[in-house]
């Protein structure tokens, strides 16, 4: 019989004592004194199975196992995560002794009960059940009664496969936490060793003026066409600032589309808007915080967007679409554009006052047309760049650099560097000759006498036609292969290499 089948038919002798008293109609003092007694024993009984019963829904909802011995080891109680852990129903321990299940060695080792007794304090061990052969953590903690005896002993239970689990997790996390603090130290180490290369008077000045002003924490503004190395730039400066060990987030204005953008730099609280997480997101400014920020094309921002740029700049906090707590910020901020800011102002793209919160100190890269003792070293760093990447020792025809120092260059180093990098790829004698450059710069004929005729361009289209089929061939040893490499059919490229006078084996 359990505890509380035990106080049941305690209560129902009370009861009946009740009525026995109640049906006694004579002023005998004794009965008076029975009820009242019997009324005062019914009131504790309902306070003592109330009581019981939330004890019992407490244990019952734990995670960890319990189990309740009296003063001489006998079980009294186990919880249902008990049984959970272990497999031990309460059928085959309650009103049986610790010493006695261990001794019969059934149903399990390591309990710790006895020592607990016998020791008079707290104790912990490995236990393992005999049923479902898992391992748990045991301690056992002893309740005295007035006089100084052990009246209980509780056991918790813990599963020591869950414990194993939750450490090989803490121990990934450690593991991935320390793998990316390496990852970013070595990315920072690569950016730092991307010197800038130039003789040019303009970038001379362009650096010094970055050893005085990288040290301190002001806004710059770095304007320029695309490919002058707005960038570049800007990871110099972050480089050689004091905040070159947290975080550098950069963020492409223009890439992004108008309606994300808020949400991208300031993040969003959950529910901010349709589609929006579940658990919200951080936005770029708080990744940054404590370290830098560029926002690239900002040119590009909508006027909207300016506006709650230019409170941030001013208030160095940010609130999260959908939030009220305001965020603050520990930020520096370089921006750049290849846009004329001043004509931007004038047309009334962008406003004027963000403008001089962020053109604090300007930085303005002139084009390469405009920088041409700088190609020579440029196309030197490029050609040793992807001669590594690509396993080659190419080298440049002298008389090449004139071409390429007569050349406007529209799309300035970026554009130079996609040229070295595709003459490096499909070059076969090790050397980029002059004629190589003139035949994808433009076509022989029309770099000498202007493009007279539409045949100056075909013939153009043809020789680098010509040059790309021949590498592939040359690269992959078979014309059906090469056919594959550059999305033709078989018989497609052998009717371009009779068209070409291409000689294949």
């Amino acid at each position: 019989m359990n505890d509380i089948n035990r106080i049941k038919r305690i209560h129902e002798a009370v009861i009946e004592l009740k009525k026995v008293a109640n049906q006694q109609n004579d002023d005998n003092p004794i009965n008076e004194s029975i009820r009242q007694l019997a009324e005062k024993l019914d009131t504790l009984l309902k306070d003592l199975v109330g009581t019981f019963l939330d004890f019992r829904e407490i244990s019952d909802s734990l995670y960890d196992g319990m189990y309740i011995s009296d003063g001489s080891g006998r079980t009294l109680f186990i919880n249902e995560a008990y049984t959970r852990i272990t497999g031990i129903e309460k059928e085959q321990v309650i009103g049986r002794t610790v010493e006695e299940i261990s001794r019969e060695g059934k149903l399990y080792k390591g309990a710790v009960t006895t020592e607990v007794l016998k020791k008079k304090e707290r104790i912990s061990s490995i236990g393992k059940s005999l049923v479902n052969n898992k391992e748990h953590l045991v301690t056992g903690t002893p309740i005295f009664d007035d006089s100084g005896n052990v009246r209980l002993v509780v056991i918790n239970n813990r599963d020591i496969s869950e414990l194993k689990e939750l450490e090989s997790k803490m121990m990934k996390m450690q593991t991935n936490q320390i793998l990316a603090n390496e990852e970013i130290k070595f990315l920072r180490k690569q950016l730092s060793s991307k010197a800038i290369t130039s003789i040019d008077k303009s970038m001379v000045s362009i650096m010094e003026l970055i050893d005085t002003i990288a040290p301190t924490d002001v806004t710059v503004l770095i304007t320029g066409e695309s490919g002058t190395g707005k960038e570049v730039i800007a990871d110099e400066i972050y480089f050689r600032s004091r905040r070159n060990q947290k975080p550098f987030i950069k963020i492409n204005c223009a890439a992004i589309p108008a309606e994300l953008l808020e949400s991208e730099l300031f993040g969003y609280e959950k529910g901010a808007f349709t589609d929006a997480k579940k658990s919200g997101k951080i936005g770029m400014f708080e990744l940054a915080n404590q370290g830098t920020i560029l926002l690239d094309e900002i040119g590009d921002m909508p006027i909207k967007l300016q506006t709650k740029l230019l409170r941030v700049l001013q208030d160095k906090e940010i609130v999260r679409l959908g939030g009220e707590a305001p965020i603050k910020l520990d930020i520096r901020l370089i921006a750049s554009t290849n846009k004329d800011l001043q004509t931007e102002m004038l047309e009334g793209r962008f406003r004027d006052d963000l403008f001089y919160r962020l053109n604090v100190v300007p930085i303005h890269i002139r084009p390469l047309r405009e920088r041409i003792d700088d190609i020579e070293s440029l196309t030197e760093e490029f050609i040793d760049k992807y001669n590594k990447k690509y396993g080659k020792m190419v080298k440049l025809e002298t008389t090449s650099y004139e071409i390429l120092k007569e050349y406007k260059w529209p799309g300035n180093i970026r554009e130079l560097e996609n040229l070295i990098e595709r003459m490096v790829v499909i070059n076969r004698d090790g050397v980029i000759k002059h004629d190589n450059i003139l035949n994808i710069l433009y076509a022989d004929e029309a770099y000498k006498n202007g493009p007279k005729t539409d045949m100056m361009l075909k013939n153009a289209v043809e020789n680098l036609e010509r040059e790309i089929i021949m590498a592939a061939i040359n690269n992959y040893k078979s014309v059906n292969k090469a056919a594959k490499k550059l999305g033709l059919s078989q018989p497609a490229l052998w009717k371009k290499c009779k068209k070409l006078d291409i000689k294949t084996e």
